[in-house]
């Protein structure tokens, strides 16, 4: 009851987000994603290589991904206010055909990642 510690949502990878993370790494070397904006269903992380965009006092990792063949852990970062807004959820990481933004590392793959939440129980 008394536990100082935030509760942080689970984030989970689909094969498919796993799988396009692997060939990201390959090419790009270690990453992470940042979830600034969306407050639903449907909103796309950015991925960038990891250190590429500065995190302050105003993100929180939500959680260190770990992917079968990738050597470093993939942060998954989010802003502080998105967070209020995500926190009682577990998100999952899918990829979906369509284009994403131009800065995120999986445009050109022709996919973009995309946000799965569900509410966590209790």
């Amino acid at each position: 009851m008394g536990d100082t510690h935030e509760e942080i949502p689970r984030v989970e990878l689909t094969p498919e987000a796993a799988l396009l993370l692997r060939r990201l790494s390959d090419a790009h070397g270690p990453l992470m994603f940042h979830q600034s904006g969306g407050c639903c269903d449907g909103s796309a992380p950015m991925c960038y290589p990891a250190g590429e965009f500065r995190t302050g006092a105003s993100d929180v990792l939500l959680g260190e991904l770990a992917v079968d063949g990738v050597a470093e852990p993939v942060g998954f970062w989010m802003s502080r206010s998105q967070y209020e807004v995500w926190s009682h959820t577990r998100l999952t990481v899918d990829v979906v055909p369509g284009r994403g933004s131009g800065f995120s590392l999986e445009a050109p793959e022709g996919v973009r990642f995309l946000i799965r939440s569900r509410m966590i129980d209790g």
